[in-house]
């Protein structure tokens, strides 16, 4: 395949569960449609665990209120150094010069997410990352389809609709971070046959209950090795499926201020007095996920049984305990991780960014308002320009 010199665009995302960057360069066509595109370089950047434990509490709202507004600023330029660091190693590694890269798209991190109000907010100071990149920089997409009416999320589905929308399948397309999203494309969908919706928690409770029983030597069930270990304790699963926002109807979106540092807390502690292993409550939190996303199936998208292929991204297409947890919640389903369909799943979230930066940068509507619940389809991010005051080369 030829693929024509077109627009590069470094995408920055940091998830729900704040352990690292993920940066991703794509190169993708100057106009119209997104494909063909290339993935050019991809790494992660982890986060140490001091850093994510104060992204967690501030988020948690759990920072005493005389040093919030500080920890909240000196949050916000500590990760634009770490986000504009991670672009900058990124160019590096794929032998690419910053100046010759069209723009730096980073999400931030979410340290709040309240659609009811009419608020999100995401930090990492798109300002710090262009002041040391060098590199035009889009940030803060959310906002924008929260003032259009929508949730602010989800926003990937944009990005999987480009890449795996496929005229001859129905496809399910999962992202499980911190929190599982899913996209649902029926077979020669458009984008207003394109459903999707936070589902509920995937990692964020497991990472929880195993960081805080572990005193932090653990940041996550790694591999699945202790949800395989477990027994899945069915009363606490039908408790935890008795869940308001599992019923809700989309558009909705959801984040660590429901499935957070407080919820983890509150499991550990009632497994601990119901004499339940750790191990059992990791393999019902995985179970939860998985049913979870089988409820929706059913309830929101009247698609079980309709589904021709699974495709999952995110941390949890690497654990086989969660696919393995998917399989049985919703058998006969092809369950597949997004490296199959020609995205490495480690990338796909970073690839996202980066193609609603390119958006963006072209004038181009960069998200899917049927799935947002926002008015109309609007151009998200705002720009802070290159050194040079140029948006884009050659501009």
């Amino acid at each position: 395949m030829v693929y024509p010199a077109g627009v590069r665009v470094i995408g920055l995302m940091s998830g729900t569960s704040a352990d690292a960057v993920d940066a991703a360069l794509v190169e993708w066509p100057d106009a119209g449609h997104p494909r063909p595109f290339r993935l050019l370089a991809y790494r992660e950047d982890p986060f140490p665990p001091e850093l994510q434990d104060r992204v967690h509490q501030l988020a948690a709202g759990r920072v005493p209120p005389g040093e919030a507004l500080r920890e909240l600023a000196g949050l916000d330029a500590l990760l634009g150094e770490r986000f504009a660091d991670a672009a900058a190693a990124l160019a590096e590694q794929a032998g690419i010069a910053l100046g010759d890269v069209d723009a730096i798209a980073s999400h931030g991190q979410t340290v709040a997410h309240h659609p009811e109000l009419r608020a999100t907010l995401q930090i990492g100071d798109p300002s710090v990352i262009a002041e040391r990149t060098g590199c035009t920089t889009v940030a803060d997409f959310r906002a924008r389809d929260i003032a259009a009416g929508g949730e602010g999320a989800p926003l990937a589905p944009f990005f999987h609709v480009a890449a795996f929308a496929e005229p001859r399948e129905a496809r399910l397309v999962l992202n499980l971070g911190g929190i599982a999203n899913l996209t649902w494309i029926p077979r020669g969908a458009g984008a207003d046959d394109v459903v999707a919706f936070d589902v509920g928690p995937a990692n964020a409770l497991v990472d929880g209950v195993v960081r805080l029983a572990s005193e932090g030597r653990e940041r996550m069930d790694a591999g699945g090795v202790r949800a395989r270990r477990g027994r899945v304790d069915a009363a606490l699963l039908a408790q935890l499926m008795d869940d308001p926002f599992l019923r809700a109807a989309p558009p909705k979106s959801t984040g660590r201020e429901r499935y957070g540092a407080a919820e983890a807390e509150a499991l550990l502690d009632a497994s601990k007095a119901a004499g339940r292993a750790l191990d059992d409550l990791v393999a019902t939190l995985t179970a939860f996920s998985a049913e979870a996303v089988a409820h929706a199936c059913r309830e929101h998208l009247r698609a079980e049984g309709a589904i021709d292929r699974l495709l999952v991204g995110g941390g949890g297409a690497r654990n086989p305990a969660a696919l393995a947890a998917l399989r049985e919640a919703l058998p006969g389903t092809p369950v597949e991780p997004f490296d199959t369909a020609g995205v490495p799943a480690d990338a796909a979230e970073a690839m996202a960014f980066s193609l609603l930066g390119r958006n963006a940068l072209l004038g181009l509507p960069n998200h899917l308002p049927r799935c947002t619940g926002a008015r109309r389809a609007a151009v998200l991010g705002e720009i802070v320009p290159a050194h040079s005051g140029r948006i884009r080369r050659g501009s």
